[in-house]
Parts: structure tokens; C-alpha cells; sequence
């Protein structure tokens, strides 16, 4: 199955955006696809064989999943891959475009229960929700 790609250009230095992408205290302020979710919870073990795990809700309750990502393999400031509890992988890969630029590229495998199109746009405004946060700080 072909992975699908995210990506967006953030205007803030490459070691900034790896502590907001990666650091519990600001996943749980962008790591949401729309203003009615939160994400109420965050760890981060940011090692091989450690875990990313987060909850992912909806503010009123009524629907949430956790999320829990195993690291395969960890390059600070550069790249991160990371697969989920259901075999899908993840690729993270941080490029300094200046001082004060940073390009994000996320590569994922879909899931099976929804169009490929809903996806990519789902991660796609998540990312866009880690700009936005990002340049916000």
C-alpha cells in the first residue's frame, strides 16, 4: 500500500520546531483536525523503543481514541519513525530550510476505514494546526 504525504514549511528555527513537535506540554495545544477535538493528554518517551501516546477527543465527550506510536528509530533535529500498535508506520523528516525555516514532511501508511483523500486532508490540517501553533509561540 502506498504511504500518503503531508507536509508544510514553518517559520521558526528547526531546534524550535523539534521541541514543539515532540514536547508533551505543546503536542496537547496542536494535535487536534478541527477546533470541536482536543487532545487532552500527551506523552513522549522520544527514544528507539519508546512510545508516543496521546488521547484525541472530541471537547464534548462524545467520541476519543489513544493513539500509541513505538519509535524504530529517532535522529534528533532530523528524523523520526515510529509505527502504530495496528502495524502502520510513520515517518517524520525535519529539513532546515534557513535559520529560521523548517520543512516538515510526514509520510504515513492509511488506515483501511476511510478514503485516502480524507486522510491526507485530516494530517494535512493537523500540520497545518502545528504551524500555526508553532509560529504562534
Amino acid at each position: 500500500m502506498q504511504k500518503l504525504t503531508v507536509t508544510t514549511q514553518i517559520n521558526k528555527p528547526i531546534n524550535d520546531v523539534w521541541n514543539f513537535f515532540n514536547n508533551p506540554e505543546h503536542i496537547v495545544n496542536w494535535n487536534f483536525a478541527h477546533e470541536s477535538w482536543e487532545c487532552p493528554s500527551a506523552k513522549n518517551n522520544l527514544k528507539v523503543g519508546g512510545k508516543l501516546e496521546v488521547r484525541m477527543q472530541a471537547k464534548d465527550g462524545s467520541f476519543g481514541f489513544d493513539l500509541v506510536g513505538i519509535y524504530d528509530e529517532v535522529r534528533d533535529n532530523e528524523f523520526i519513525k515510529y509505527h502504530l500498535e495496528d502495524g502502520r508506520e510513520i515517518e517524520v523528516i525535519f529539513e532546515k530550510l534557513s535559520d529560521d525555516k523548517t520543512k516538515v514532511t510526514e509520510n504515513f501508511d492509511p488506515e483501511n476505514q476511510n478514503p485516502l483523500d480524507f486522510q491526507k486532508d485530516g494530517w494535512q490540517v493537523i500540520l497545518d494546526n502545528f504551524k500555526s501553533y508553532s509560529e504562534s509561540i
